[in-house]
């Protein structure tokens, strides 16, 4: 056969996954895959449909490709992924350089499409079932040997009124705590060192399959496997956060104290019209525990400002509760209004410039909460994994318990040995360039 085929995956880790099975199933097909899309036949583009600035990065990558195509360094485009599987009645026709729109229902098909398109059998639209995307299979990693995703659930329940991921990605199904086992083993088998646990809510795992939420007892079972060093967390939801599972993160060596928990808010009216639970008392009470029994954990949170009938006083506390919670990690967004959701029904929509200015008032005081946090890692010993030399700043970096792939920062260090990519080494902090924190090796 010998056809190359390209994958540019967008938006979050969850995305990243599906990319990497659908390389799997084209791998298996026989075709090539290349890493420039420039050099390939076909180039999938695995789309996010999330928010306004997540559908525009989509769009401006698909117009590119366009070019590449119409200079004929490519033959053929084919879109999935959630914007796809959002706009499956007008994406062909909104972006004529598409030769194939497929939901995400259709991954499993997708060397069929390549083959078709490639084939010159004209424009394909192929949109199954949403609850027809595999849970189980194999998978191509895109990222670094020693890190990887484990994604444990698809879809969601939690229907909050700001977000389409429920239309999109359909129910919430959990895997099998033994199929998620052994795919774990064969990752650690092949050199991971750091899994990153991920669903669209964590935190929810298991309740359609066992009743209710399982994530301690899959965490207990990942903690077995030879070869895994850290665990780390993501995509929680703090309605599900049990005694069990904060027993469990507190117990586990393995399992690094970091925790991404998006709040989005914590007044209780603003939660209300989120349909959310919570206020800003009873969050404060769950971080608090957490932190009680967890050691030096480390909260990374989102918030939303700017949320239909967001009054001044509402915001205030909001960026109060960020200054009293002292997120080590947060970020903070101005609100999108996506159609087909309930809040962008909702009256008193608020001007872009007032929701903008109000996330950018959260984030200016967060570069304040992060510096002080890189202060009070000086003169301290941290455990980092090797991720690269830098050229420019001529030294080393990694990340600490407290980064998270993609997401958070890094540690840049000097070292008189070339330290194995991929190892944990320990780094003694003497200064912070930014808000990252600089220092020395010292084994």
């Amino acid at each position: 056969m010998n056809k190359k085929v390209g994958i540019v995956s967008l938006g979050c880790a969850k995305n990243q996954v599906d990319a990497e099975m659908l390389l799997f199933t084209l791998r298996g097909r026989g075709y090539t895959i290349v890493d420039d899309p420039a050099k390939a036949d076909a180039v999938i583009v695995n789309t996010c449909g999330f928010i306004d600035s997540a559908k525009q990065e989509s769009i401006d990558e698909i117009i590119e490709l366009g070019n590449l195509k119409r200079e004929g360094k490519i033959k053929a485009i084919i879109v999935t992924g959630c914007l796809a599987e959002r706009y499956q009645d007008e994406i062909t026709k909104q972006l004529y350089e598409i030769d194939a729109a497929v939901g995400i229902g259709a991954n499993e098909q997708i060397a069929d499409v390549v083959e078709q398109v490639l084939g010159g059998n004209g424009t394909l639209e192929l949109f199954p079932d949403k609850l027809d995307l595999p849970l189980e299979g194999g998978r191509v990693l895109s990222t670094p040997f020693y890190t990887a995703y484990l994604k444990i659930a698809e879809g969601c329940d939690n229907k909050c009124t700001f977000c389409a991921i429920p239309m999109i990605r359909g129910k919430f199904r959990s895997r099998k705590i033994e199929n998620l086992i052994e795919e774990a083993k064969g990752l650690a088998a092949d050199g991971v060192r750091e899994l990153n646990i991920i669903a669209q809510d964590t935190t929810r795992y298991g309740e359609d399959l066992y009743g209710k939420p399982s994530l301690d007892k899959l965490l207990t079972e990942l903690c077995k496997i030879d070869g895994l060093h850290w665990i780390r967390v993501l995509y929680c939801y703090p309605d599900s956060i049990t005694d069990e599972l904060i027993d469990v993160m507190a117990r586990e060596e393995k399992i690094v104290n970091y925790i991404d928990l998006p709040l989005q808010h914590c007044n209780s009216e603003i939660l209300r019209k989120m349909h959310r639970r919570g206020d800003r008392a009873s969050l404060t009470a769950l971080l608090n525990k957490m932190r009680e029994k967890i050691p030096n954990v480390i909260f990374r949170s989102t918030f939303i400002t700017g949320f239909p009938g967001e009054t001044e006083e509402q915001f205030e506390e909001l960026a109060e509760f960020a200054k009293e919670m002292n997120f080590q990690r947060l970020g903070c967004f101005a609100y999108s209004q996506e159609e087909g959701t309930p809040a962008a029904k909702m009256p008193d929509q608020l001007d872009d410039d007032v929701k903008q200015q109000r996330a950018d008032i959260i984030m200016e005081h967060q570069q304040q909460v992060m510096a002080e946090y890189c202060e009070s890692l000086l003169d301290t010993d941290i455990e980092v994994l090797v991720e690269g030399f830098d050229r420019l700043a001529e030294c080393w970096y990694g990340r600490t318990y407290a980064d998270a792939p993609e997401v958070d920062g890094c540690v840049f260090f000097t070292s008189p040995q070339k330290p194995q990519i991929g190892s944990f080494v320990t780094v003694h902090i003497t200064d912070y360039l930014g808000c990252d924190p600089y220092g020395e090796i010292i084994d």
